[in-house]
């Protein structure tokens, strides 16, 4: 599935099979996991995407000409020698290129990967239930390591990270309090379900101060409700790669040693720790599969706020036509 220009559907398209280069793996995609950072691509809110592009970063395939099944991230590569790479954050290289971005991904049958890339994934999770771990899942465990040892963690937007942090931080022993759209009573009963002690709207007032919260959602006003909802020396982190502009605000909500930060793409040990947490959970996804050729439907889908858990393009599943909103 094609991205020909930023603002236009996604087509399908036949492609020459691409090629590994040396240090690189040829891959037959098993699932791939819809992000929103793919939403954003698409709709030409992060500019200069490799065009004609295939996107797609949370990717699942197995090795031709082997037995083994890896997971693909958004890191794709990196140059391991400028300033960020040489101090551990080889997340913040200059010259990074990022799967389904700068390089083709995982909407298609076959893709390529750099093998130092790419994560050996955990036993008991199948293709689709473990692509929404290889993004929204790390992004989600890299971010809730920023708040450090907070007990009382907020998360707003409970979709799919939320939905997989909210298991990794009450296996920690925090507890969490879900932000969904006003009104979104579905979302809430599901934050509920997976151990939420208090689900409410964004523009709700916790019932206790919050130690940290994590703004999933790519809406910049929740910056200034987060940073009411939160103690002194409380931290905010937004995990998004894009979030609309955030509104001006009144610095008392910052003061208080309160603490706003972002989170920046992943690293190769955000994937290990993550990976082998997983089955000691266990993270259980909530996914909800989609055709290849239905790649454009499930985009609409996560663009409407219409999917619970995360969508995955399964190309083992054929075209069903028109799913229910």
């Amino acid at each position: 599935m094609l991205l020909d220009a930023p603002g236009k559907p996604l087509r399908a398209a036949e492609i020459p099979e691409p090629q590994p280069s040396p240090g690189e793996l040829l891959l037959r995609v098993r699932a791939c996991a819809v992000c929103r950072t793919d939403l954003h691509i698409v709709d030409g809110e992060l500019e200069h995407p490799k065009l004609p592009l295939v996107v797609g970063h949370q990717i699942v395939g197995d090795v031709v000409g082997d037995d083994r099944r890896v997971g693909i991230p958004w890191l794709g590569w990196t140059d391991g020698e400028c300033r960020y790479c040489r101090a551990g954050l080889e997340n913040l290289c200059d010259r990074a290129q990022f799967t389904g971005y700068d390089r083709d991904g995982g909407y298609a049958e076959l893709a390529v990967a750099d093998e130092r890339y790419c994560f050996a994934l955990p036993d008991g999770f199948s293709a689709v239930e473990g692509a929404p771990l290889l993004c929204a899942g790390l992004i989600g465990y890299r971010a809730l390591t920023f708040t450090g040892d907070a007990e009382l963690v907020g998360l707003y937007g409970f979709g799919a990270s939320a939905h997989i942090i909210a298991q990794v931080a009450r296996h920690q022993g925090r507890r969490v309090f879900a932000f969904t759209r006003d009104g979104d009573g579905d979302g809430q009963r599901f934050a509920r379900s997976l151990g939420a002690k208090w689900a409410g709207g964004s523009s709700e007032t916790p019932p206790e101060e919050l130690d940290a919260a994590i703004i999933f959602a790519p809406v910049g006003a929740l910056v200034p409700l987060a940073l009411r909802a939160v103690r002194k020396a409380g931290v905010v982190v937004c995990a998004g790669i894009h979030m609309s502009d955030i509104p001006s605000f009144a610095y008392e909500l910052l003061w208080g040693e309160r603490v706003l930060r972002s989170v920046a793409n992943l690293t190769r040990r955000d994937g290990e720790e993550l990976l082998a947490l997983a089955p000691e959970i266990p993270i259980r996804t909530e996914v909800e599969a989609f055709a290849l050729e239905e790649a454009n439907e499930a985009l609409d889908r996560l663009r409407s706020g219409g999917l619970r858990g995360a969508a995955v393009l399964d190309m083992s599943a054929p075209p069903t036509g028109t799913k229910e909103s």
